[in-house]
């Protein structure tokens, strides 16, 4: 059988920058050809970064994209890769742009191409266009209608392009009926909790599905919200793992294949030009004939270590808050430190996403803020090694109140402003990115102060339920005691009942129901847009259900005005859970 070694590069990219992206692909190539690869491949739109979103719609991106990837090619070929394929994802048009009622605006394409002898000697669409979740690709995209084959040292190599795997038809089932030795697959595919087991199973069904040698490979790093995971995945026709990358790692997947050689006549309606799934056109590029010479295969791949969930959670978090801050040019940031479990999460995220020298936290105490608190807040300054300093807000808090004389609710939540108009000032004087410290059960029943503790640029743990932040505080401080480290985490500020300190001796659960419970109701029906009856059916508490269903739906238009933070939930509060702020539908009718 003929043998290919491919090099699978899980690369991070930023959208926009096409120069930085194309370097990066030419640094991978280069490692690539150094290692013997026979064809090279990269993520979808790595050449443009992942979602472009709406410039996509922006016709003079499209055309940069495409100036950069003909420049791209040509560079490959200058430095001596002209003869290796080059596999890269980039944003593309139509050819044929004619305009239609609900067809974007420039006929833009979410495309890839192979790159080979200083030209783009094959160019194609993804065929399957998600709409749902964080997608919006029919809004941004038309459909490619081929199925791309290039033939590389006598193997017929398929190409898709992420979503053609995830849905059923198309690109896989013609991939077999083109009898292609290798299905090749590139995707910028988000990260969410448990997908890996979810993407593993998929590309196991599709490759048995092609009938041969399926290649997935992801897309790494983090973009806005998003934080892409790696581990590309490489399985047999059989389904079973011949390589696996790491997660959460940029790096290249370098493996020996033994692959069917091409059928010369392309039997069974898979000439080039001819319809096969889907109604696709097989467009075939021959690049070389004849196999290699045959050689005792080095590379074997290998199954990269698993990380458990909660290792797993923990570090989409850190490379989420790394990206933004690296990504959007900040090179530090602030955190409000209240002694409490939410603070010190955040602070233990930013210390290993930026290192501690770039982290600056400060304690804003009010009269009410008790000592074990302050204490707390010195202690994960002492432990993580962060800079700290304590400013007090009682003066200013004085200051408020003889101007206005105010009471409740209202004195309650101007200690929240306050902190947050310092943390502001300070993030001007001094230019650290601020970061917002609110956890998604927080968010979901209105749990916040609108300009207070919602004040911040990224909120790291935005996507997190308050359970989940308990369990990951204690999974980072056993980490770093299993490393022999201190733990950056002080055993109080998890033990202790959790509190806003707003006003003597108050805690959560004088709002709030305990957070077990609290965060079981808000999953069914935040993440699973499950109705009131539904949860109430699965044994909760039917009053605690309809209050807690009042509280996440009368505090749309307080999450609308959070900043974006890191998603790692199938629905996080962002792209993909969108509901109106004005909205008078309640699964329960207001008394």
């Amino acid at each position: 059988m003929p043998q290919l070694r491919l090099a699978l590069n899980q690369i991070d990219s930023t959208v926009g920058d096409l120069a930085g992206n194309a370097e990066a692909i030419v640094h991978w190539t280069r490692h690539a050809a150094g290692q013997g690869a026979h064809l090279v491949a990269f993520p979808e739109m790595a050449l443009t970064g992942y979602p472009v979103e709406d410039l996509a719609l922006r016709s003079s991106f499209v055309e940069a994209s495409r100036t950069a990837l003909r420049g791209l090619a040509r560079r490959l070929a200058d430095e001596g890769f002209g003869r290796l394929p080059v596999v890269v994802g980039y944003l593309d048009r139509s050819e044929r742009a004619e305009p239609r009622l609900g067809r974007p605006a420039g006929s833009p394409e979410n495309a890839a191409a192979v790159l080979y002898g200083g030209e783009v000697v094959l160019r194609f669409a993804k065929h399957h266009l998600p709409n749902y979740g964080v997608f919006d690709e029919y809004r941004y995209f038309v459909q490619g209608d081929t199925l791309p084959v290039v033939r590389v040292h006598g193997v017929d190599v398929a190409l898709a392009i992420c979503e053609d795997l995830w849905q059923e038809g198309g690109r896989v089932p013609a991939a077999r009926s083109a009898r292609a030795g290798l299905l090749l697959s590139v995707n910028a595919s988000p990260y969410e909790r448990n997908k890996d087991d979810t993407r593993l199973e998929l590309v196991r069904k599709r490759a048995r599905e092609a009938g041969c040698v399926t290649a997935y490979l992801a897309m790494t790093g983090g973009q806005d919200d998003l934080v892409f995971d790696g581990d590309s995945i490489v399985v047999d026709a059989a389904g079973e793992v011949i390589a696996r990358a790491p997660q959460f790692v940029e790096g290249s997947v370098v493996l020996d294949l033994e692959l069917p050689a091409a059928d010369p006549g392309a039997r069974d309606g898979a000439a080039h030009g001819q319809r096969v799934d889907d109604g696709l056109r097989i467009d075939r590029v021959v690049l070389s004939e004849e196999p290699l010479p045959a050689y005792e295969p080095e590379l074997l791949g290998g199954y990269a270590h698993r990380l458990d969930d909660d290792e797993e959670i923990y570090s989409a978090l850190v490379i989420g808050l790394r990206a933004y801050v690296a990504k959007n040019g900040f090179r530090s940031v602030l955190v409000g430190l209240s002694g409490g479990i939410d603070s010190a999460l955040v602070a233990a995220i930013a210390c290993d996403a930026l290192g501690a020298d770039d982290v600056y936290g400060v304690s804003m105490p009010s009269k009410y803020s008790s000592d074990h608190s302050r204490g707390d807040a010195a202690e994960l300054a002492r432990r993580t090694g962060l800079h700290f300093r304590t400013v007090s807000i009682e003066p200013m808090f004085d200051a408020y109140m003889g101007a206005l004389g105010l009471t409740g609710l209202a004195e309650e939540n101007l200690q929240s402003r306050l902190r947050g108009t310092m943390l502001m000032a300070l993030s001007n004087q001094e230019g650290h990115l601020v970061l917002a410290p609110g956890n998604k059960s927080e968010l979901a029943v209105g749990y916040s102060t609108l300009y207070g503790d919602s004040v911040g640029a990224f909120g790291p743990i935005k996507d997190v339920y308050k359970s989940t932040v308990f369990r990951l505080a204690r999974w980072r401080n056993r980490a770093a005691e299993d490393r022999g480290q201190t733990p950056p985490i002080p055993e109080s500020s998890i033990s202790k009942p959790p509190s806003a300190e707003l006003r003597p001796g108050q805690v959560d659960t004088d709002s709030l129901p305990d957070y077990e419970v609290l965060d079981a109701i808000l999953s069914l029906y935040v993440d699973q847009d499950q109705g009131r009856d539904a949860i109430v059916a699965a044994g909760f508490d039917e009053e605690l259900v309809t209050r807690t269903l009042r509280m996440v739906d009368g505090a749309e238009y307080k999450r609308r005005q959070y900043p974006p933070g890191t998603k790692i939930s199938a629905k996080g509060f962002g792209k993909d859970r969108r509901l109106p702020i004005t909205n008078r539908w309640r699964e329960t009718p207001l008394r």
